[in-house]
């Protein structure tokens, strides 16, 4: 049977992209669709599994209402998040199934196990690792959320990432690049991911909301849907 979904933000561009995937994908399908008209009206979810939030600190509270009213597993896709609202996403986690991933690319989520690995093998040596961000114009946050994901990574791995060492580029149309640079005694190592097209964004969520319906309550991660 296919996986309802209810999206959160569906009139903006990721909304969109995520709607006309689902149209074609095998497996699930979209039973609502909240705008910034209809936020209040949480009825409108009836019966989603899993609730998909790419839309604004005010769509995500809202997202976190649907969830909590529903008990839909939500996937939150939103950046930019007040301390407040990632703190009520905790709280959600302790009755619902909640992934809250700044980027859904399944590549992304490859980047940062790797990252943790190289973090982790280095060890505590004389490697310093940045990483360097870039992204479109008209992009609010920087550093990006997905940067601040890596940092947590390498974090894991035992790597601490200071916030100078952490570089965002803002500029023309770049959808969005993000390297890490290890530097050692008389060697380098680079992990670069580029995104092409947001469609890999919408995939992923696709894939990720798939996995998600049915999980028990909990704190999930994109990295926990690579299996």
């Amino acid at each position: 049977m296919a996986v309802k979904l209810a999206l959160v933000g569906a009139g903006g561009r990721m909304g969109t992209r995520i709607d006309a995937l689902a149209a074609t994908s095998v497996g699930v399908m979209v039973v609502a669709r909240f705008h910034r008209e209809n936020m209040d009206q949480y009825a409108l979810a009836g019966n989603a599994e899993v609730i998909i939030d790419f839309s604004s600190e005010h769509g995500t509270r809202a997202a976190i209402e649907i969830a909590r009213k529903s008990g839909a597993a939500l996937l939150v896709g939103t950046t930019g998040l007040s301390n407040e609202v990632i703190e009520n996403l905790r709280a959600l986690s302790a009755s619902n199934a909640v992934i809250v991933s700044p980027n859904t690319s399944l590549g992304v989520a490859v980047t940062r196990r790797l990252a943790r690995l190289a973090a982790e093998l280095l060890g505590p040596s004389d490697w310093s690792v940045d990483i360097v961000e870039s992204h479109h114009d008209r992009k609010k946050d920087a550093p990006s959320g997905t940067a601040l994901a890596i940092a947590q990574s390498l974090g894991s791995g035992g790597m601490t990432v200071a916030a100078d060492r952490i570089h965002a580029i803002r500029a023309g149309d770049t959808v969005g690049e993000h390297e890490i640079r290890f530097a050692g005694p008389s060697e380098r190592i680079h992990l670069m991911h580029q995104a092409v097209s947001r469609d890999l964004f919408a995939a992923g969520a696709v894939r990720a909301a798939k996995w998600l319906a049915g999980k028990p309550a909990g704190s999930y991660t994109m990295e926990d849907v690579l299996g």
